[in-house]
């Protein structure tokens, strides 16, 4: 019995963060800036989203380490070139443009020691998931913020 429970944890725990970061993504692309509260900018909003919708895996300044928001310029149609990297922009979160929210290497543990595998059955596991979305029209985008 322990070791299904160690087994499903894991998955749980990575669909739990692939829902959080694709529920982020989803909002993130379709805000304004009059949408936005006081002088929050949509890096830090994104990243709270994942947050909240992590079931608590995510919690604090440590959890919050593990998430990360990046843009990316699309090259124009028929172009050969690939993405660029444009998430130290001031216009990253310009439309058309592509977010990508991710949690690298969370690392899950298990729920509970297997007996006889000695130091094995409390190591970790790292857990990485991507969303990512083109950011859609918008004549008033938010301010970036931090990225990634």
């Amino acid at each position: 019995m322990t070791v299904l429970v160690d087994i499903a944890w894991p998955t749980i725990a990575k669909a739990s963060m692939q829902r959080a970061v694709r529920q982020a993504v989803r909002t993130g692309i379709t805000l304004t800036s009059s949408q936005m509260s006081g002088s929050s900018c949509l890096t830090g909003v994104v990243k709270a989203l994942v947050q909240s919708n992590s079931m608590g895996l995510l919690n604090g300044t440590s959890g919050l380490s593990y998430i990360k928001v990046n843009y990316f310029a699309v090259p124009p149609p028929g172009s050969t070139a690939s993405t660029t990297d444009v998430s130290t922009q001031s216009n990253a979160d310009a439309p058309g443009n592509i977010m990508q929210v991710s949690v690298q290497a969370f690392p899950v543990k298990p729920l509970m020691p297997i007996m006889g595998m000695g130091s094995l059955s409390q190591s970790t596991l790292p857990v990485t998931v991507y969303s990512s979305d083109l950011i859609e029209p918008n004549t008033n985008p938010p301010c970036v913020g931090t990225a990634p």
